[in-house]
């Protein structure tokens, strides 16, 4: 047998010349189905994504879910492999293929030990790109927020290009802080584990962020103005929006593709923006209009928000189809980030 070849059960697989023979005869077999065999067979033991197979075999060519599935039947009918009690390709419903006879030789030996340094730059790179996910999701906000409060009647001496860069930066910091939290929380928690452990690290970095900034943003209020606004945004909403985030980064595992996975963890991060305002939480424009509301020399208002949904004020509509789009913008922005800064590790 070749040194580059693989044996499995009475075949063997010859990458480098094209060929797959069965006890010696050869098996006809298409170009990218050798492709999607080999990948299998190398990967032997491992999930093979939907998404890589599309990516490895088909080099990014758009093709149907249809085409792989036809591939996958196709070489199971040249296997003699029966779907319902597969010896070679079993299936991962919803998710991919895995190949589970024992395979020898070729490159089918377990990976290198992922060294302790590696590992460390892996969970900085993913933890940075949920950071700046976050940064981004915050200037997004920030502009409409800015913009919003810039079109109100301001007070002599106010420009509006003073509101809006401050409720840019304001919205920028915390929600840097907040993808800082999440991002790393998933990276330390999901690496080398199952993929749930991402939801509970993004949960807790969620949480631990969201109930510190609320203690120092309640404590600088007493500092400086002698009474704090009241309940802003804190550990419960980091606990729920941070879960939300890690869900969609679980569902994204094992992908480079961006704009599926994005948007997957943005409609669950909305889902549970609206439940955390319905269940009486604050997401970040909750907390402005608290922050107007208990201070009322602020020059702080978001009427013209409300006014979009038909309220006079800031009201509990608004609050509900903004959180929703808070948490939209957020676990799609620090998701989509984390793909890219995983695609740079791969890519290095």
């Amino acid at each position: 047998m070749k040194a580059e070849s693989f044996r499995f059960d009475r075949f063997e697989l010859d990458p480098a010349e094209r060929r797959l023979t069965d006890n010696g005869t050869s098996v006809e077999i298409n170009g990218r189905y050798l492709d999607a065999l080999t990948l299998l067979v190398r990967e032997q033991g491992k999930l093979v994504s939907k998404d890589r197979f599309l990516e490895e075999v088909w080099s990014g060519v758009p093709v149907t879910d249809e085409a792989l599935t036809q591939c996958i039947k196709t070489l199971r009918k040249q296997l003699g492999d029966d779907a319902s009690r597969p010896s070679f390709i079993e299936t991962v419903p919803k998710h991919g293929y895995r190949f589970i006879a024992a395979v020898e030789g070729g490159m089918a030996t377990p990976p290198p030990q992922i060294r302790p340094e590696d590992r460390g730059q892996e969970i900085l790179i993913l933890g940075a790109g949920g950071t700046i996910g976050g940064g981004l999701a915050g200037l997004i906000g920030g502009i409409i927020y800015g913009f919003a409060g810039a079109s109100q009647p301001l007070q002599p001496g106010m420009g509006a290009v003073s509101v809006l860069l401050v409720l840019v930066c304001v919205t920028v910091l915390m929600a840097l802080l907040g993808g800082a939290g999440v991002g790393f929380g998933i990276a330390i928690a999901g690496k080398g584990r199952a993929g749930y452990w991402q939801v509970i690290g993004g949960a807790l970095g969620g949480l631990l962020v969201g109930a510190v900034t609320k203690l120092l943003g309640l404590d600088a209020f007493n500092l400086l103005l002698g009474r704090s606004p009241g309940d802003i945004t804190g550990a419960s909403e980091g606990l729920a929006l941070g879960a939300a985030v890690g869900v969609g980064a679980w569902l994204a595992s094992g992908t480079n593709r961006l704009r599926r996975p994005a948007a997957i963890a943005g409609a669950i991060g909305g889902a549970a923006g609206v439940s955390i305002t319905l269940l009486g939480g604050r997401m970040m424009g909750g907390s402005l209009q608290l922050l107007s509301e208990q201070f009322p020399g602020s020059r702080l208002r978001l009427d013209q928000l409300g006014a979009l949904f038909g309220e006079v004020g800031f009201g509990p509509i608004s609050q509900i189809v903004t959180g929703g789009l808070e948490g939209a913008l957020f676990a799609a922005c620090v998701v989509g980030s984390m793909i890219l800064a995983r695609r740079l590790l791969r890519q290095g």
